[in-house]
């Protein structure tokens, strides 16, 4: 049987057969590792799409190693997808804003609702161990984790980097030189603007349907208006992409591709704790629920009894970086009681369409075969002229 022919100009511009990108899917709750190791990368590169590793929760020697691990399972194109919000660009030396207070600082009434909330779940709320070492620590005077991550994508010559939060205006030259494309997500039409004009190549335009870090916008209203906002940049289309029909509406909407990220969490190879992954296959698209109670940025999760008890305490959450400092404790004591229907489960609205586990070269080949198919039939169900 023939291989389907799927192609748009981002496949000749990166090198991969169908345009297809896997979201850079970040930590998994407890562990510290991403979703989207080298394994899941490798799998989706080596079926024609392009693979990206996760790897906002990387130091550099060890975001090095996972680039090197991918390497030993790919010849092809793949990416890294790094956060450039303004917490990972602290530089060392220097003190967070007074917007980001420390552990012995925070908002009394935010301790006191943590504290509510342990106790109305039955978790015994303990303190954390203490981390070995400050995350800062092995970094240069002047040096930032995301300014740190960056260097290591140069010395290793990754073909594409992937931005899932800021702006790459500070990296965009550096990272041109070394013949790096530039993706960057967004959820809005400014935020779209604003990149394209700070060096991106791709402006990944994100809707309100897509699991994790997302905006209010859905994926149809905002991919539109990016498109014409940013033009001639191109843009990739991102938020609910999880069958072939979706991304064959994509790509007839004018998207040169598609960021898939949800589709992908139930993939073998994906780094996914069985619970979490099961909770996706049960979900229905009414059963995800956007909350900054993890990260203090909007994220859509499979709902829980945690989530549901923070969003009724009402409370504005800290900023990035701060909330998660905010929640250590909880998590920590959860994890210990072993309730990780608590802990975070990122997902999209398109959980309600994957019914099961297969491999990531399985679930991409559907999706290609069945848009391909759809695309190829469009003239004889819509008469133009």
């Amino acid at each position: 049987m023939t291989r389907p022919i799927l192609r748009t100009a981002f496949c000749d511009r990166v090198g991969v057969e169908y345009p297809v990108v896997l979201a850079g899917m970040g930590p998994v709750a407890g562990t510290g590792a991403p979703v989207a190791t080298a394994e899941l990368a490798a799998a989706v590169s080596n079926a024609g799409g392009l693979g990206v590793i996760g790897g906002v929760a990387y130091p550099p020697d060890l975001l090095r190693a996972e680039i090197r691990k991918l390497r030993a399972l790919t010849d092809k194109p793949f990416g890294v997808d790094l956060l450039l919000s303004p917490n990972f660009l602290i530089p060392r030396g220097s003190s967070p804003p007074a917007s980001m207070p420390r552990a012995g600082e925070l908002p009394k009434a935010h301790v006191e609702a943590i504290a509510r909330i342990a106790k109305a779940l039955d978790i015994e709320l303990v303190p954390a161990p203490p981390e070995t070492t400050e995350r800062r620590d092995w970094l240069e005077p002047g040096q930032s984790w995301a300014g740190a991550q960056i260097e290591a994508l140069l010395e290793e010559r990754v073909p594409v980097f992937a931005s899932g939060l800021g702006t790459p205006r500070i990296f965009a030259e550096a990272l041109r030189a070394n013949g790096i494309t530039i993706l960057s997500l967004v959820g809005t039409v400014r935020a779209a603007r604003q990149v394209a004009a700070d060096g991106a190549d791709y402006v990944v335009a994100q809707g309100t349907e897509a699991g994790g870090h997302t905006g209010k916008i859905g994926t149809l209203a905002l991919v539109q208006q990016v498109i014409e906002a940013v033009a001639p940049t191109p843009v990739v289309a991102a938020g609910g992409i999880a069958s072939g029909r979706a991304l064959a509406g994509m790509l007839a909407l004018g998207a040169d591709a598609a960021w898939c990220g949800t589709a992908f969490l139930v993939a073998e190879e994906a780094n996914q704790p069985a619970l979490q992954t099961r909770r996706i296959l049960d979900a229905s698209a009414e059963d995800t629920i956007v909350t900054r109670l993890y990260s203090g940025k909007t994220m859509r999760n499979i709902s829980n009894p945690l989530i549901e008890a923070w969003e009724r305490e009402g409370l504005q959450a800290l900023p990035m970086g701060t909330q998660a400092l905010l929640i250590r404790d909880l998590q920590y004591s959860i994890e210990r009681a072993g309730r990780h229907e608590l802990l975070m489960n990122a997902a999209g609205q398109a959980s309600g369409l994957l019914t099961k586990r297969r491999p990531a070269a399985e679930i991409l080949a559907e999706m290609v075969a069945e848009a391909s198919h759809l695309l190829d039939g469009l003239g004889e169900r819509v008469r133009v002229g």
